[in-house]
């Protein structure tokens, strides 16, 4: 049986996105955090994305390694990241490409299902999609990560220890969403402050 993981960029003070809801500011500061991605990436089994970050992902890494002044490390990621099995939930995707399958399931069913069947690490990338997945007990680990840049729009609220709770309004229209109120996840959202242990 596989084990789910989930890893976040967030802002010292508890963003994901920045005030535009650009996550440019999320990319490795330096060759020695980027190499130690690269190294985490490399054990992951299989990759889950939801269709926003699958988008902004396969814009960019197919190809970056055939650009001449790309760095040893960064062509080595576009290498890990072409090739590393991914499942992508959309419900508005007609395709994808690079080693990735759509899947247009519940997600919860389907994260069950490929944990049950896969042997190693299952990595959620993106924070709503990985709230459903926390909500239903799916959560393995959360690997330790972060940046100290101060964020500004969506948010990833912590509701115990390693517990994401579910982003701001603004995330993912193909990953299915929590509707019913959740006083602690509104009042972290309504104070800017990120809650945990």
């Amino acid at each position: 049986m596989g084990t789910l993981t989930y890893g976040m960029n967030v802002s010292v003070d508890g963003y994901i996105a920045d005030a535009n809801g650009g996550i440019e500011w999320t990319g490795p500061p330096d060759d020695e955090l980027h190499q130690y991605w690269n190294d985490r990436e490399r054990e992951i089994a299989v990759a889950l994305y939801g269709r926003r970050l699958y988008d902004l992902m396969s814009a960019y890494w197919p190809t970056a390694d055939q650009d001449p002044a790309a760095s040893p490390i960064t062509v080595d990621f576009a290498q890990i990241w072409r090739e590393m099995p991914k499942v992508v939930f959309s419900r508005t995707l007609e395709s994808v490409d690079w080693n990735s399958r759509l899947e247009r399931g519940d997600v919860v069913e389907v994260a069950t299902r490929l944990k049950a069947e896969t042997d190693g690490l299952l990595e959620v990338a993106g924070a709503t999609l990985a709230a459903p997945l926390v909500r239903a007990g799916l959560g393995g680990r959360v690997p330790d990560r972060g940046h100290t840049h101060r964020g500004g729009r969506r948010h990833a609220v912590l509701h115990g220890a390693g517990q994401l709770g579910e982003p701001e309004p603004g995330g993912d229209p193909d990953v299915p969403r929590r509707r019913d109120a959740d006083p602690v996840r509104d009042e972290a959202m309504s104070t800017g402050r990120i809650l945990g242990p």
